[in-house]
């Protein structure tokens, strides 16, 4: 008897694990549809929307789902390309980008049986059907500035951000606390810039650090940093990037023999993240916070640098990543 209970109960456990491989159903036995709406750019960028795809699909692939997307063309376009994949009967729809934050909460609104994944979005109101995926920019900050300060020569560094809104402000104030906890006594020189799109600015003013013997600069806001990020590598000083790794973005794939790394969101996690949470019943609307705890952020490989950075120093970046994780280590940073 017992050896047919064991038989019948094996079976069971196989049908289970068959129908669960075989991929997520909705009420009506169709494979459950993910959505993804990039913001304007496309699914192979090198930036937030390339980076959303790839969790899009580590998710589509691991949980049996229908996944697909549309790139936004211009942003008159939000709404509308997220409305498509509403219409058309959707379980779960991503948007990437701050810039989508009043698109997607109008939708969500509008269709309170979808569940809604705003990238780098903050809702001021909470909807159950909507999460805002946000990251701690101080720690990934925190960790370029120890980064930059073990490399340092000169005693300063620099920083040049876009608009002084909360993010920039973390990243700064997060690159200050990482530089001063290696060296207590480096000087940081910063910038507010207010724009997101002004290269030429950010140049200038990376250029008007380095003159000041800033040997390190860390671009911090959009264009506008990666301005910053060129001067340095025209001055041949050490540049850190911001968000996604900027070997591929500002520095095109290299050479880049003076970018050291980037302070990562990665937004590819806090995606596959979202979904896994629908998928399997633990979702929660609200704000999602990316940070050391459950890798939401992280920094980027050195690439052309790989081999002008000593041993010491990788050490000593997985040490601190690894107590920020466990919370042994705080960057201190509040605003």
């Amino acid at each position: 008897m017992k050896k047919v209970f064991l038989l019948a109960l094996s079976i069971l456990l196989l049908s289970c694990f068959t129908l669960y491989a075989a991929g997520q159903k909705d009420e009506e036995g169709a494979a459950m549809k993910i959505g993804l709406v990039t913001d304007v750019g496309k699914v192979d960028d090198k930036t937030f929307n390339q980076f959303a795809y790839e969790g899009m699909m580590r998710a589509a692939e691991e949980y049996g789902l229908e996944a697909n997307y549309i790139e936004t063309q211009q942003p008159t376009d939000y709404e509308k390309n997220i409305r498509t994949f509403a219409d058309e009967g959707y379980d779960m729809i991503v948007t990437v980008g701050f810039m989508l934050t009043d698109a997607t909460m109008a939708m969500a609104k509008e269709y309170p049986n979808i569940m809604f994944a705003g990238v780098d979005q903050f809702y001021a109101e909470e909807i159950p059907n909507a999460v805002g995926l946000n990251f701690s920019e101080d720690q990934s900050a925190f960790i370029v500035g120890a980064l930059a300060a073990m490399m340092n020569k000169s005693g300063v560094i620099g920083f040049v951000g876009g608009m002084e809104i909360p993010p920039v402000i973390k990243f700064r104030k997060g690159y200050e606390a990482g530089a001063k906890y290696i060296k207590p006594n480096i000087k940081v020189l910063g910038v507010y810039i207010d724009s997101f799109t002004a290269p030429d600015r950010g140049k200038a003013a990376a250029e008007a650090q380095i003159a000041e013997k800033a040997d390190v600069i860390f671009g911090a806001g959009g264009p506008t940093g990666s301005g910053g990020i060129v001067a340095a590598m025209e001055k041949r000083v050490w540049g850190i990037g911001v968000d996604q790794d900027e070997y591929f973005t500002t520095m095109g794939g290299g050479p880049a023999p003076y970018l050291l790394s980037s302070a990562m969101k990665r937004v590819d996690n806090a995606v596959y993240s979202a979904i896994k949470s629908f998928i399997e019943g633990t979702w929660q609307g609200g704000i999602w916070i990316g940070d050391a705890t459950n890798n939401g952020i992280g920094y980027a490989p050195f690439h052309d640098t790989e081999g002008k950075i000593p041993g010491n120093v990788k050490a000593k970046l997985d040490e601190i990543l690894k107590k920020l994780g466990d919370g042994s280590l705080k960057t201190g940073v509040k605003i």
